[in-house]
């Protein structure tokens, strides 16, 4: 599986997540399969986000795509986003 790791601050999560969900069918058929959505304990509005992909080609037109841009500026990110686009190396459990 491939995984994209955002971590972003926005001005306001309320604000922020409708614009978010905009994007929902544009990433599905982009070729995304899952997501998560991870706030900072201490602040909500510092974000961290992982994805799963269906390959790294399609993540990687998506995170930069203008229509992803102009969703952040409208959607009031406040800083350069860390952007990791992962492969899965392995999965395990603590028993």
């Amino acid at each position: 599986m491939s995984y994209v790791l955002v971590r972003h601050k926005v001005e306001s999560f309320t604000k922020w997540k409708p614009e978010f969900d905009a994007l929902k069918d544009k990433r599905r058929a982009g070729g995304e399969k899952t997501y998560h959505i991870f706030h900072n304990a201490d602040d909500a509005n510092n974000l961290v986000l992982l994805f799963e992909w269906d390959n790294l080609e399609n993540a990687r037109r998506f995170m930069q795509s203008d229509e992803l841009r102009h969703a952040m500026q409208r959607a009031e990110v406040t800083d350069q986003p860390d952007i990791y686009f992962l492969n899965e190396g392995e999965r395990g459990s603590v028993q």
